[in-house]
């Protein structure tokens, strides 16, 4: 009982820290934000300012710069994974007999989800440069809340078209900006949404296999060693029957490295599966995350400087086509002449 509780604890604590953080990433002065800047600022007069310095800059570099250690690290697991499952689990549903397919799956998903990988991360995302400012401009329209007309990106020295911004981290306007993601090294923009969605997909579908093949091949070793059925003593010699947390920890003490991968495996579809689901909303209601989160953020200020106070803005996504049509986007966006078709 000892080796679930702990487990089950570990989970929850995980679980709770990924949801604390995607409730708090929308808001502009949450408490989780609040209560860092003042850890920092009580860390600032014990930590000698050297090494506050060079803190910043490692963080600096790895979240606000271009840079593949992501990428390597997203490899590495990918490696560590498939090289378990490979070596151990591969070889032991052979010998049960699992069929052939079952047990491809998992390759043929990842040959997918490493081509969506390469061409979302090779892909131009759709920068707005000086040669292209003036039509992008003409592909939507400006709603007056997000995005006003006659703006100028201060970096870039160009008009920004409505529904873009400026990636710090690329240093250029990105048409369509979703987000910067560091895990494929690109910008999300509008010309690799639909492939951003489908690496996505693919990797849940990925992780979600390989969980399924190994929870199917623990599960038929315990059916055959019959242990589900039976008993056992413990430390003073007592017979007690056999319990969901006997299986677990004899089944961890007997393949360590599976039941380590599985518990990895699960969570991982269970973070990957409801980003997806997020993604999947923002695409059927013809969002992106950038756009999300200003409109969370609104709140906080409901005047333009150019309307009177007594009008407050209110918020409402004028991008929308309906669920079919706001898919064909994703996958075919829109140009000037389209627009002007309609």
């Amino acid at each position: 009982m000892d080796f679930l509780t702990l487990f089950l604890i570990y989970l929850c604590f995980v679980l709770a820290v990924t949801a604390l953080l995607c409730f708090c990433s929308g808001r502009k002065e949450s408490f989780l934000t609040r209560s860092l800047n003042r850890a920092s600022q009580v860390l600032s007069l014990v930590i000698p300012t050297q090494l506050q310095r060079v803190t910043h800059r490692a963080l600096h570099r790895l979240f606000h710069t271009r840079s593949c250690l992501f990428v390597v690290l997203h490899v590495a697991l990918q490696a560590a994974v498939f090289g378990e499952y490979t070596w151990e689990v591969f070889v032991y549903c052979w010998e049960l007999q699992f069929h052939i397919l079952l047990l491809l799956l998992p390759y043929l998903l990842l040959a997918g989800n490493v081509g969506c990988f390469l061409l979302c991360s090779r892909a131009n995302p759709g920068i707005v440069t000086k040669s292209n400012a003036a039509s992008l401009v003409k592909v939507y329209a400006y709603d007056g809340v997000l995005f006003q007309r006659g703006l100028v990106c201060p970096t870039c020295t160009v008009e920004k078209p409505a529904r873009s911004k400026h990636c710090s981290v690329c240093g250029t306007c990105v048409h369509r900006f979703d987000h910067h993601c560091v895990w494929v090294n690109n910008c999300i923009g509008a010309s690799n949404t639909g492939l951003f969605l489908l690496y996505l997909l693919s990797l849940t579908a990925t992780a979600g296999a390989i969980a399924a093949v190994t929870a199917a091949f623990l599960i038929q070793v315990l059916l055959l060693s019959n242990i589900m059925h039976g008993t056992y003593l413990d430390a003073q010699g007592q017979e007690h029957s056999v319990e969901i947390p006997f299986l677990i920890q004899h089944l961890f003490l007997t393949f360590p490295r599976i039941v380590f991968m599985l518990g990895f495996v699960i969570l991982l579809t269970l973070v990957l599966g409801g980003y997806c689901s997020f993604s999947l909303y923002l695409a059927l209601t013809n969002q992106t995350t950038n756009e999300w989160c200003k409109s969370r953020r609104f709140g906080g200020s409901p005047h333009l400087p150019s309307q009177p106070h007594d009008r407050p803005l209110v918020y409402k996504n004028i991008y929308s086509k309906g669920i079919w049509r706001n898919l064909k986007e994703i996958f075919n966006p829109p140009t000037v002449l389209e627009r002007k078709k309609k």
